[in-house]
């Protein structure tokens, strides 16, 4: 396997700050949500995005899923680590690294919703529209792509390459 630059720090940067933007835009004049980020994947984001809302009153929790083997989705998703925190009433905002088929995120909103928080949102750094199997769509998209497989600034192949500042794209032959 071999991979190419796709998406450099500086570029990534510019989308974290206008993905924030708009989280505070919506949530001015509200109670401060709690953002819940998607674990292993979405932390670096997660920690960009966070300190780029500028939100004091705002807290962030931490969920973890698993739905991928390798460099494809297994169809199946695993709910490792639950959320802790009570939800009602409450303005949430998950925090996801990529959108494709959507069925994590289709799960996620499920089993949120059904802990009665007043809004749930949904951010992402990375939506691949054409891969979309569900009516699951992020509200802040920092970057939409085409279906191919990414590693970089959290993203992972196997565990590996989450530590890369950028984003880089499997090279087709």
């Amino acid at each position: 396997m071999h991979f190419v630059p796709y998406l450099k720090r500086e570029e990534i940067a510019r989308q974290v700050e206008r993905v924030a933007e708009e989280i505070r835009r919506d949530f001015a004049g509200k109670e401060a949500p709690l953002f819940i980020c998607v674990l292993n994947g979405a932390f670096v984001f997660a920690a960009d995005l966070f300190r780029a809302c500028r939100m004091p009153e705002s807290e962030i929790t931490f969920m973890r899923y698993k739905s991928y083997d390798g460099t494809s989705s297994t169809g199946v998703v695993n709910e490792l680590i639950g959320l802790s925190e009570d939800i009602t009433g409450r303005n949430v905002v998950i925090i996801e690294d990529i959108v494709d088929t959507g069925v994590t995120a289709e799960k996620m909103i499920a089993s949120l919703q059904k802990r009665n928080p007043a809004s749930i949102k949904f951010a992402t750094l990375l939506f691949k529209p054409e891969s979309l199997r569900t009516t699951a769509k992020p509200d802040y998209v920092g970057f939409e792509i085409p279906s191919k497989f990414i590693i970089g600034y959290g993203l992972d192949l196997d565990g590996m390459a989450r530590d890369l500042s950028d984003i880089f794209v499997l090279e087709e032959k």
